[in-house]
Formats: structure tokens, C-alpha cells, sequence
């Protein structure tokens, strides 16, 4: 045996000692045939690493045999050069071995994949021993099998023929000779072939397969005699899925796995609910009954719901999650991912050892969604990985509306997107409940093994429509004629049990007896449920639940700590050698902290991050180009011009700190965002922000917006407290990247549901940003920030200022301005107010000021009163803008703002200064900018 795979052994202590005879003869038998020894040990002896070589072939000693070994298998390598092939013989010889690469990298073209019969696939012409030159008079030839792994050096083609085909072509299709990594190859190949894709499972395993397909069966049959006709987005035709992610959670368990977060769209998802996570039926029932949940002032369908519990594995208890999910599809995945990524970063677990994700999805939507691609994009980098994801498709063979698959994709297979990755694919026909059993095993190990994703594509089709008040005949003539006729999985598999005499029909029927007495009760249908879960294996979220909305709270840092922590954040390590100009803005900001500069915004937002490290709260960071900041603001990242190594000075402020992650995130909006939701609903004590490269940017990724960021508490009670930046401001660029589409965000406020800010200052950013985590209230924050305010002479603050203000909804007039004289009050939010300040006093205005509203949502009404209550002669009140009339703020806020001027004074009529309504954002040429913005300034003083 190699040293590698024995060492192992020996040091594994379960089998040292006198066990150590015994164990070598087990393996040595599990080399030449899986099938020979028990389930439990195939079991172990498959979680060892493979080194890759032709583990047949084992010699027990000596390290003269182990070379002898090497050179064997070094010659079996050697290219066939035209000297060497010298023999008719050995010209076939070749010909065998091109065959049997042939069927590892199409056999899965001619296997038996789909459980309806219908599709028509002919044998590709590799797969046939004519296409090599060789002839049935060849069948009883013996060839040397090379690294054929089926427990013989040579073999007569006829065995060799019958290995492939009983390996790739019945009812397993396995993808995998697209990796370019030889060893994960060799390892699919050796773990396939070993067994000829059929290992040999015991009675108590087909038993337990057996058990969950009636349960999977059981309650969609009871659902549908309970609540005819209601949409459920039923399993049936694909129940093997119960049994796959069964085996998923079990043996993850095994391997010390101690979480496991589960993403999918409706198809099974009650099903996976009470099968599988252990919801109480009688909680189903009551929202197949339309019982209000409390607390939630929306709520969602149930095929839309979360939930979570604990379950018992061989490795121990493991926690399982599983996502809320609207119906956008393919959206939830990277939202499992961000969640998995936190609870991993949570666990000081790097390599995914101790938490999994499992996506699941439907073959259309994996094709045809771009966030799949987004997702799997994900999987290596260093930023978003998981330690790789299991994903399963459960592939009906039709989307929603498509007839014909030539219509759903471009592709030969609905998972041929996973190639970009070159994640390995097993195809699987839902029929046979053994062989989805397999590959799960497959699936399972290999990611433990690798760390990469792995698709799991089971081919099953949809017993009724797209929902159960869909009739498909329409659409689908041919296939549902043949599922009329088609008998169940369970069916299918208990009467392959009784044949074999694994089972009888009175067991059959018990199995299906006792789940719908289980149902009657309203009782849990999961054996493996824990039912007082320990606390340890999940997030408390308990301290942020409960709290009514405040705008204001304590964010002060004592100034001579903020000037300690300061000290930390701009020192630079002895010879590490920094860009000039990032250079002055360092030493800049040790005069900021000296107070011999003035705080600009790059500074103040950092130490805010400072800050809230000292204070215990880890803080994570992404966005396209957030280390330097899209407009060189932030150089949070610095680069040695020397040596081209990395060094965060936020990383490094003090022993022992928690974990400052800031990442420049690679080209993608919709999935990133996604993922830092799912982050931040996993992490409710960090501080955890995407930033748009700029604010339009987030037009991609408007389906989080919409279907989580807003609406996730009202639908699910799912906090989360994500902050995003967006820049944005009119500065004559053109339509792309002036706005951030701020009207947006607007139309999506409602019920406290979110936060939208557009702060104007240095300190007002500082204090922003540490409310949002030091105030237990998690609610989401959307952030327009600035552009070229950036370094705007008046935006500026004083190190007094962020050590002793607070953030301010409104800001007052900032001169002195005698109250009786004021007839005209100007509001607006951010940079237009700088400009409307320039102009005021360049043309001495005394009888007009100008109110900044930092926080458009929740609108500050009572706030707003406060500051103008003093001005008892106003006339005028205007709102001004930079964006169109139909965008920004205007349409959004006008109410809030009328509700407070007549309430002040009766009479008084809210106007509008600002640009004409546009179907484009910003114009495009800069001259148009300059009047536009001009008499937008004129008509705030004039109007």
C-alpha cells in the first residue's frame, strides 16, 4: 500500500495496533472490488485521499516494490511511438485504451438518463469498438486495461466493453474530463469504475432510501387529497430528491460538518420543509389555511418561506438553514453563499470544513439565469468562496412555458454553465433511487476532498404542471401522456425490493401506514430532529429584535481615543515603500489627527471603520473598487511600489482585534450584493457594506433591492442591517454615472423598512456609519455619497466634530443669519447645497437660508419643524434638486415636506426649483450641464 493512504491508517486511532493486519487485508480487498467489503468500511475507505495512481496495484513493503510500482505504471504512460507499435496487436492495443477514454469523457451521451424514455439520443460513434478499427472477433482478445480501474491488469475487450458501458451508459451520466486537474479526474474515474456505477448498498440502506421516498410521495398525495387544486409546487417525479439532500446532510454530518444553508426555488420546497428540516405538518396546514403570521405585517406564500433546526448526523449535531427565497429564481444562491462565507469567517473556518452550501435549482432557470454564471464566478475567489457548493438540479426536462429544450438553452445540458468552473457533473435518472444515492456520495465526498463546487443534475420530469392548477397536456402532449402512464419512483423501487427479497409488501405498506398517521397527528415526520437544538450552532439575534425606530444615537468617541486609534490607522510599516501621492494623503492625515488640517471625507470614513473595530464589531467591505475608492478617496489598501505586497493599515490597528475584510470585489453587481445580504442577515454585529463603483451601477442588481433589501422583514421577519454606498452627483459627465437613481430607493420606503441618506459632510459620514452598527436597530442603509465633494474646500469637519456630534436627519443654516429677516428657506440634500451656499453669499442674501435634509427616509418631519420654527416670516419654501423633477427626491418626499411648511405657517406653498422631468438622467454635453445647473441656482432665490 502507499505510504500516503497507510500512514493514515496507522495514525488513525480506531485502527492502530492489532487491528492493523486485519485492515490492510480490508483495503487490499476494497482495491480489487468496493462491493466485497461492508458498507460502513466502502464508506471510509472512500474519504481517503487518492494520490492518483492505480490503487490496484498495491504492494504491502518494501520501497524497492513501491518504484518497481512507479515504473510499471511510468511505462503504462509512455506515448505509443510508431517504433514501438511493431504488431498488429499492439496497435489495437492502443486503440482499447483511446476506447476506454472515449467512454469516461462520452458515456454519459448514451446513458440512460431520462426516467420518461422520451428522449432520443444516438450512441455517439467513439462509444463503439468499430470506430477503433476493432471487430467482435476482437471481443475475446485480452488487452491490458492500463488505468481501467476494475480490479485486473488485462481483461478480454468483451470485459472491458461491458465495465464502460455498466459505468457510464446506464443510468449515471458522469462529466468530469473536463477538469484539467489529472488527480480529480483519476479519482471520478477510480471511484466510478471500481464499482461499475452500481455500488452494493445493504438492506437497512435500501430500507431507509425506501422510507424517504414514501415520505417525499406521502405528502404530496396528502396534500393533494387535503387541498385539491392549491399551488404547492409539488415534487412529484421528483422525490429522489428527499433521499439526495438526506444523504447530503448525513454524510456532511460525518465528515464534522456542523452547519449546512440550503437555497432553492418552490419546486419541493414544503416538501423539503417537512421532510427533511422537520417543520411541524400542522404549521403547514395552517398555512395551506391562510393563518396569518404575527409579526409580519406582509408576510409571504408559504412556497417562499425559511425556517431552520437541528438534526442529529453520524459526525453529531448539525444546524440547518434553509434561505428565504422569492420568485426570482436563480437569486437566492449567492445570497446562500454570503450567508455561508459568514458563518464560515464566524467559525475561523477558511477551508469550508464546518459549514456547506446547497443550492438548489430548476434546469431552465440554471441555463437561462446570468446570476448562476455571477455565482459560480464566486467559487474560487478569494473574497466569496465556500470551500465549494453542492448544487442540484432538479431537472423536469421543460421550463415554465417552454415546450422544447431547444427553446430553453443553447447547450447540450441545462448544467453546461457549471463547465466554466469546471465543476464536475453527474447526471442522474431520478428513476433509479441507488444511483442517486451513489452520486450524492460522489458529490459529497469529492467537495470535502477538493474543495470545489459539484453539480448533481437529477433528471426526473413534473408529474402535473407548472403549479397544480396548471394543466400541461396543452403545452405537452407527449410527455404527459407517457407520466400518465408513468409509475412512481417509490413504486418503482419497492417493487425492485420485494423481488429481492429486501423487503416485503407488508413492510412497503407499514412504511406508508405510519407516515400518514404521522400526518393525521399533525406529529414531526424527521427521525433525526433534535428537539431542543443547541444554541451554540447558530446566530442569537436576540439582542436587535424588538427595538422601535430612533433616529439619534450615542456615537461619540472620547476625543484622546480617537487620536490613539487615529495614530494606528496612518502608521505605515518601516520600508514599506508607498505611491507618492498616496504618501501625501497619509501624511495629510497625521495632520488631520495633529488638528493642523482640517478632517476631509477619505479620513473621516476610515476612522469611523477604526472606530468601530475598537469597539468589537468586525467590519467587511466590498465593491469593485473599494480599497482605493473609485475617485482615490480612501487608499484603505496600500501597495508597495517596491515589492507590489499589500498592506491594510485597518487590519492592523491593535492585537487581538476583530476581523476588518475589505475586498475589490471582481465585474459583477447583481450576485455581490446578493451575497453581502446574505452576509449580513448571518452577521448582525458587523458593520458590512457593498459599494457601487458608482450609484448607477446598481441598476444590475435591482432584484435585491426589491425582493430582500426592502421587503425581506416585512415578508419573512429577516433583519439585516447591509449598508450600501452608492456615488452620486451632477458634475456635467453625461447620463451614465451622474445618478444613483436616488427615486429608486424612495418608492421602496415604507413601514421603517429601510434607511436612505445623503450625508454632506465628513462627520456626518463618521457618525452615519457608526450609528449603523452601534444602534442595536438592524435596518438596511442606503447611502448617496458624494463625488467630487469628495474634496470640496467646504465639506470639511474637525476631529471635535466626530468626537463629539451625533448624526444630524437635518442640518440648520450654518452662518448667522437674523431670524426676521429670513422670508425664503431653500431645502435640499446633498452637493447642491454647496453651490446654493457659494451663491447665497456671493449675492448676500440675508433673507434666505438653506436646510440640508441628510436622512430622506424616514423622513424627519418632526426634526425639520424644530429647525425652522424660529423663522416666523417665511414666504417661500422651496425644494431644490440637481436630478430631473421625475427623479431624485421630489416626487418621494414633497408630502413630508408640504405636511411640515403648513404646519409652520398656514398658506405657505412648497415650489420646485430644479431640472425639467427627463427621460435620461443627465444630459450629455457639458455645456447644457452648466446652463441647466445655473438656472436651477437661480430659480431656488428667484422663484
Amino acid at each position: 500500500m502507499q505510504e500516503s493512504v497507510m500512514q493514515r491508517m496507522w495514525n488513525s486511532a480506531h485502527l492502530s495496533g492489532g487491528n492493523a493486519a486485519y485492515v490492510e487485508e480490508l483495503y487490499e480487498l476494497y482495491l480489487h472490488d468496493p462491493n466485497a467489503v461492508p458498507e460502513e468500511w466502502r464508506t471510509y475507505f472512500q474519504k481517503l485521499p487518492n494520490d492518483g495512481g492505480n490503487t490496484t496495484d498495491v504492494p504491502h513493503s518494501p520501497i524497492r516494490d513501491h518504484f518497481v510500482l512507479l515504473a510499471k505504471n511510468q511505462r503504462r504512460a509512455q506515448p505509443a511511438s510508431a517504433a514501438s507499435v511493431s504488431s498488429e496487436h499492439e496497435k489495437k492495443q492502443v486503440q482499447v485504451l483511446r476506447l476506454i477514454q472515449a467512454f469516461r469523457a462520452r458515456g454519459h451521451q448514451a446513458a440512460k438518463l431520462d426516467p420518461l424514455g422520451l428522449w432520443q439520443r444516438q450512441v455517439p460513434a467513439d462509444l463503439t469498438i468499430q470506430n477503433y478499427g476493432l471487430t467482435d472477433a476482437d471481443l475475446d482478445t485480452t488487452f491490458q486495461t492500463g488505468e481501467l480501474f476494475i480490479g485486473k491488469e488485462a481483461a478480454t475487450l468483451r470485459e472491458i466493453v461491458q465495465s464502460l458501458q455498466d459505468t457510464y451508459c446506464r443510468t449515471i451520466g458522469a462529466e468530469f474530463n473536463h477538469i484539467t486537474d489529472s488527480e480529480q479526474r483519476k479519482w471520478f474515474a477510480q471511484r466510478l469504475e471500481s464499482v461499475r456505477g452500481r455500488p452494493t448498498y445493504s438492506r437497512d440502506a435500501q430500507a431507509h432510501l425506501l422510507e424517504r421516498l414514501t415520505a417525499a410521495e406521502g405528502l404530496e398525495k396528502y396534500l393533494g387529497t387535503k387541498y385539491p387544486g392549491t399551488k404547492r409546487f409539488g415534487l412529484e417525479g421528483g422525490e429522489s430528491l428527499i433521499p439526495m439532500v438526506d444523504e447530503i446532510i448525513q454524510r456532511s454530518g460525518s465528515y464534522g460538518m456542523k452547519e449546512i444553508v440550503i437555497g432553492m426555488a418552490h419546486r419541493g420546497r414544503l416538501n423539503m420543509l417537512v421532510n427533511t428540516f422537520g417543520k411541524n405538518p400542522r404549521d403547514l396546514f395552517d398555512e395551506f389555511e391562510g393563518k396569518k403570521v404575527e409579526g409580519l405585517s406582509s408576510g409571504d406564500v408559504k412556497y417562499h418561506q425559511g425556517f431552520s433546526s437541528n438534526v442529529t448526523t453520524p459526525g453529531g449535531e448539525l444546524h440547518l438553514a434553509m434561505a428565504f427565497n422569492p420568485s426570482h429564481l436563480e437569486i437566492v444562491s449567492p445570497v446562500v453563499e454570503g450567508s455561508v462565507r459568514a458563518r464560515q469567517d464566524r467559525r475561523l473556518d477558511p477551508n469550508g470544513d464546518k459549514v456547506l452550501p446547497v443550492s438548489i435549482h430548476g434546469d431552465a432557470a440554471f441555463a437561462g439565469q446570468g446570476v448562476v454564471m455571477e455565482t459560480f464566478q464566486m467559487s474560487q475567489i478569494r473574497g466569496f468562496k465556500t470551500g465549494g457548493t453542492i448544487h442540484i438540479v432538479i431537472n423536469n426536462q421543460v421550463g415554465f412555458t417552454t415546450s422544447n429544450p431547444l427553446d430553453a438553452r443553447s447547450t447540450e445540458y441545462a448544467t453546461d454553465v457549471a463547465k466554466m468552473i469546471e465543476a464536475p457533473i453527474l447526471h442522474v435518472n431520478g428513476d433509479d433511487p441507488e444511483a442517486v444515492l451513489f452520486v450524492t456520495q460522489l458529490a459529497v465526498d469529492y467537495r470535502m476532498q477538493f474543495k470545489r463546487d459539484v453539480v448533481l443534475d437529477l433528471v426526473c420530469y413534473r408529474r402535473r404542471g407548472h403549479n397544480e392548477a396548471d394543466e400541461p397536456s396543452g403545452t405537452q402532449p407527449l410527455m404527459y401522456q407517457q407520466i400518465a402512464k408513468q409509475r412512481t419512483t417509490r413504486e418503482l423501487y419497492a417493487d425492485a425490493l420485494i423481488k429481492a427479497g429486501a423487503q416485503t409488501n407488508e413492510d412497503v405498506q407499514a412504511k406508508i401506514d405510519e407516515y400518514r398517521t404521522a400526518l393525521d397527528n399533525g406529529q414531526h415526520v424527521v427521525k433525526s430532529l433534535v428537539k431542543e437544538p443547541n444554541p451554540d450552532l447558530f446566530v442569537d439575534w436576540t439582542p436587535y429584535l424588538g427595538h422601535a425606530w430612533t433616529a439619534r444615537h450615542d456615537t461619540r468617541v472620547p476625543l484622546d481615543k480617537l487620536r490613539e486609534i487615529a495614530a494606528g490607522l496612518t502608521r505605515i510599516p518601516e520600508g514599506f515603500v508607498v505611491q507618492r501621492q498616496v504618501g501625501k494623503v497619509y501624511e495629510d492625515r497625521q495632520k488631520m489627527t495633529a488638528g493642523a488640517m482640517p478632517i476631509n471625507w477619505g479620513y473621516a470614513e476610515t476612522l469611523a471603520y477604526a472606530t468601530l473595530l475598537h469597539d468589537g464589531h468586525p467590519v467587511r467591505m466590498t465593491g469593485q473598487d473599494v480599497g482605493r475608492g473609485t475617485f482615490s478617496h480612501r487608499h484603505a489598501a496600500l501597495h508597495s511600489q517596491k515589492d507590489a505586497t499589500t498592506y491594510i493599515p485597518l487590519k492592523n490597528l491593535f492585537e487581538g482585534q476583530p476581523r476588518f475584510d475589505l475586498y475589490d470585489s471582481f465585474l459583477s453587481e447583481e450576485a455581490v450584493l446578493a451575497f453581502e445580504y446574505g452576509y449580513a442577515t448571518t452577521t448582525p454585529n458587523a458593520l458590512v457594506i457593498w459599494e457601487a463603483q458608482f450609484g448607477d451601477f446598481a441598476n444590475g442588481a435591482q432584484v435585491v433591492f426589491d425582493q430582500f433589501i426592502s421587503s425581506g422583514e416585512t415578508k419573512w421577519g429577516r433583519l439585516c442591517g447591509l449598508t450600501v454606498l452608492l456615488p452620486h452627483g451632477y458634475e456635467g459627465q453625461g447620463p451614465e454615472h451622474s445618478s444613483a437613481r436616488l427615486e429608486r430607493y424612495l418608492q421602496l420606503c415604507a413601514e421603517h423598512n429601510i434607511q436612505v441618506c445623503v450625508p454632506t459632510t465628513p462627520a456626518q459620514v463618521y457618525h452615519m456609519l457608526r450609528r449603523q452598527v452601534v444602534r442595536p436597530l438592524r435596518k438596511p442603509l442606503i447611502a448617496l455619497t458624494p463625488k467630487s465633494l469628495l474634496r470640496h474646500p467646504l465639506a470639511i469637519s474637525t476631529l471635535e466634530d466626530l468626537a463629539e456630534g451625533s448624526f444630524q436627519t437635518v442640518i440648520p443654516e450654518v452662518d448667522a443669519v437674523d431670524p426676521a429677516k429670513v422670508e425664503r428657506l431653500i431645502m435640499c440634500s446633498g452637493k447642491v447645497y454647496y453651490d446654493l451656499l457659494t451663491k447665497r453669499r456671493n449675492e448676500g442674501r440675508d433673507d434666505t437660508i438653506i436646510v440640508r435634509i441628510e436622512q430622506l427616509y424616514p423622513f424627519p418631519e418632526e426634526d425639520l419643524a424644530e429647525i425652522i420654527a424660529p423663522y416666523k416670516n417665511l414666504k417661500k419654501v422651496i425644494w431644490c434638486q440637481e436630478e430631473p423633477m421625475n427623479q431624485g427626491a421630489w416626487y418621494c418626499s414633497q408630502h413630508h415636506m408640504r405636511r411640515v411648511a403648513s404646519a409652520h405657517q398656514k398658506g405657505l406653498f412648497l415650489e420646485y426649483a430644479g431640472r425639467e422631468a427627463s427621460a435620461s438622467p443627465a444630459c450629455g454635453y457639458p455645456s447644457m450641464h452648466a446652463e441647466q445647473q445655473e438656472k436651477l441656482l437661480h430659480d431656488a432665490f428667484n422663484i
